[in-house]
């Protein structure tokens, strides 16, 4: 289930020691002309990064635990029978 923040939305929230962790996640099937970080455009990376500052802003402006907030990204495929996962870290 995703996060909303406002109109916007966050797919996962992650906490990593004193960082937050926002994660967009995409899936492309095997017959996708593009992978799933490549669909990413900018626009999409804008979103989520508002998403992100919203959140700060309601929920860790004030939280001493956090000292800032990293923007990942993941895409997901199925090819073969089998599921995998790629991760790209500060992606945006």
């Amino acid at each position: 289930m995703n996060l909303r923040v406002g109109r916007l939305e966050i797919d996962i929230v992650a906490r990593v020691g004193r960082t937050v962790i926002i994660v967009e996640v995409r899936h492309r099937g095997d017959s996708a002309w593009e992978g799933g970080l490549g669909s990413i455009r900018h626009r999409k990376q804008e979103r989520v990064r508002r998403a992100g500052e919203r959140l700060w802003r309601a929920r860790y402006r004030h939280d001493e635990s956090v000292d800032h907030m990293r923007f990942d990204a993941a895409s997901v495929s199925f090819r073969d029978g089998s599921w995998s996962v790629e991760h790209a870290v500060a992606a945006f």
